[in-house]
């Protein structure tokens, strides 16, 4: 009894939620991509990329860091060296330890897909 109870309270100390979505297209944060998509301008196909960026959270007042989406896809575009992301993924991710009473916790959103590069039409 005193193991079962000692498991309860280790899963109850340390919780997390995840979701996910998928989108088509996301682009650098200082792209004009309606533009680009209207000139029907061609691209190459880099490869796989991702890229994470988090918010930390002490006590539920003090938070440092940057979890939004553009952060992560610019992650990933660095790494990848490429101007857009096609065929995307994104994950949300929610972390506490001893959530109810808020001591540390953290989000995370992480972006996968595909890097490309567009390129000058002549």
């Amino acid at each position: 009894m005193k193991k079962m109870l000692a498991v309860l309270v280790l899963v109850s100390a340390f919780s997390a939620c995840t979701s996910v979505g998928n989108l088509g297209i996301i682009a650098k944060s200082r792209a004009d991509m309606a533009s680009i998509l209207r000139s029907g301008q061609t691209f190459q196909e880099l490869g796989p990329v991702e890229g994470t960026a988090c918010r930390h959270f002490f006590f539920g007042i003090a938070p440092w860091g940057n979890a939004d989406i553009q952060k992560a896809t610019d992650r990933a575009l660095e790494k990848g060296g490429g101007d857009a992301i096609i065929n995307v993924t994104t994950t949300n991710s929610l972390y506490g330890f001893i959530p109810m009473y808020s001591i540390y916790s953290f989000t995370c959103t992480t972006v996968r897909g595909t890097a490309i590069k567009l390129q000058k039409n002549s």
